[in-house]
């Protein structure tokens, strides 16, 4: 049996090498469509991987409340430049939120403040973040050299900051920042740490992290303050906001949407349209995006598998024509004894390994692309999964023999007699 399907195998790959042009022809259809079904998904799956990474980044056990500025109308266009619109998170939420929220790990205050910074002759302009102690476990981040806030400087209202990442690259490209001293506006802070580089922001519409200078709570109060005056344009803005944002972290995600329910009940006594006050549920993201990655993945896949059907019909109409012409030969095989189940394998492995041979090469091309063509000239991320290769090309071999069972089938079932008479 072993010895039959061997001489079998060698007939059809024979019979494909006398049509070179042709067999390489079908091959490349099912090239193009597994490189397409391969290339799409990793396309998909790095986009989809890279949104899912930004949102775990956040904390799946995170709860972000963040203040944002009201849209205009008639009552603040007749304000007076004298008076601070006021709005957002006020020092009263976080009170509120921390007896609602007895049960929650940790419940972070965080205010921002846009300033000028400068170290001798280097200057930037970024932010200033008067937050806690628990800032870093909230965020994950991790002190690179020095100390992080303590509770001694909040108590204190001490002039101590704590720099980003690149925050200290800019104000100290040449010299150790542990011990020296920046400027913050018109206020003095020395240095007692730095931070490791994060690469992201707070949040969705958070400053980045890497480029803030850190300082505790009190001292932004004392110092600092709540009002901002911006002038542009001639006009002057004042605005009043206590607390830009108010970070909770819970100790478990199941404990995650019962305690965003209790968020924007609590909010609302004092934010009655919330307009300004956005919540923010990490964990409510992820699964949109996990639900939003499956579904662009099928959709892409679906898209990809229209070129797979396109190379099966190639394939079909290529053994319908070799069919044709080799009906004199299957009649001889006929008459010489050949059953019709020798006919039909004889199809089938000719147009097993076209498919095969197809589905190898779109593997190799289309692992390749995507890393070596997408990503460099585009600047997208990649992420070629070998479940996908499998699943391209397992449905561009089946889809081979599957178009071939037809032209098999014709060629089985062809009267030997007529076949022989056939010119």
């Amino acid at each position: 049996m072993i010895r039959g399907l061997v001489r079998t195998v060698r007939l059809g790959i024979k019979s494909l090498l006398l049509h070179k042009l042709r067999s390489a022809l079908t091959m490349l259809g099912l090239l193009f469509g597994v490189s397409a079904v391969i290339g799409m998904l990793a396309i998909g799956e790095g986009a989809s991987r890279e949104a899912l990474e930004r949102i775990k980044a956040l904390g799946s056990t995170n709860i972000l409340v963040r203040s944002t500025k009201p849209p205009d109308n008639a009552n603040q266009s007749s304000m007076s430049m004298w008076t601070a619109l006021t709005y957002g998170l006020t020092y009263r939420d976080a009170e509120r939120l921390k007896v609602a929220l007895a049960t929650a790990e940790k419940i972070v205050q965080v205010r921002e403040t846009k300033s000028d910074m400068r170290a001798d002759a280097h200057w930037m302009s970024s932010v200033a973040v008067g937050t806690e102690p628990d800032f870093l476990d909230v965020v994950g981040m991790r002190v690179h050299e020095g100390r992080w806030i303590s509770a001694v400087d909040m108590m204190r209202k001490a002039n101590v900051c704590v720099l980003g990442g690149q925050a200290a690259q800019t104000l100290f490209p040449l010299e150790d920042p542990l011990g020296e001293t920046i400027r913050i506006d018109n206020d003095r802070y020395s240095v007692v740490g730095v931070l490791e580089e994060l690469g992201r922001s707070s949040g969705s519409v958070g400053p980045p992290l890497d480029m803030c200078v850190f300082i505790p709570m009190s001292t932004s109060q004392s110092r600092i303050g709540e009002e901002t005056t911006r002038i542009s344009g001639g006009s002057t803005t004042r605005e009043r906001v206590e607390l830009n944002e108010i970070k909770i972290k819970l100790r478990s995600i199941e404990d995650v949407m019962p305690a965003a329910n209790v968020v924007r009940t609590s909010l609302t006594d004092n934010h009655v349209d919330q307009s300004d006050v956005v919540v923010t549920v990490p964990l409510e993201l992820l699964r949109e995006a996990e639900e939003s990655k499956e579904k662009w993945n099928f959709m892409m896949g679906c898209m990809a598998g229209i070129s797979l059907l396109v190379g099966g019909i190639g394939i079909m109409n290529v053994m319908l024509a070799t069919v044709t012409e080799r009906t004199r030969e299957i009649g001889i095989r006929r008459a010489l004894g050949a059953k019709k189940a020798h006919v039909v394998q004889q199809f089938i492995v000719e147009t097993g390994v076209l498919s095969g041979i197809g589905g190898l090469l779109g593997v190799i091309v289309g692992w390749r692309v995507p890393y070596d063509v997408i990503t460099p000239l585009f600047k997208e991320p990649t992420i070629v999964l070998v479940p996908h290769v499998l699943l391209a090309f397992g449905i561009s071999f089946v889809v081979g023999v599957v178009f071939g069972l037809y032209p098999a089938w014709r060629a089985a079932n062809m009267d030997p007699v007529e076949a022989l008479r056939h010119e």
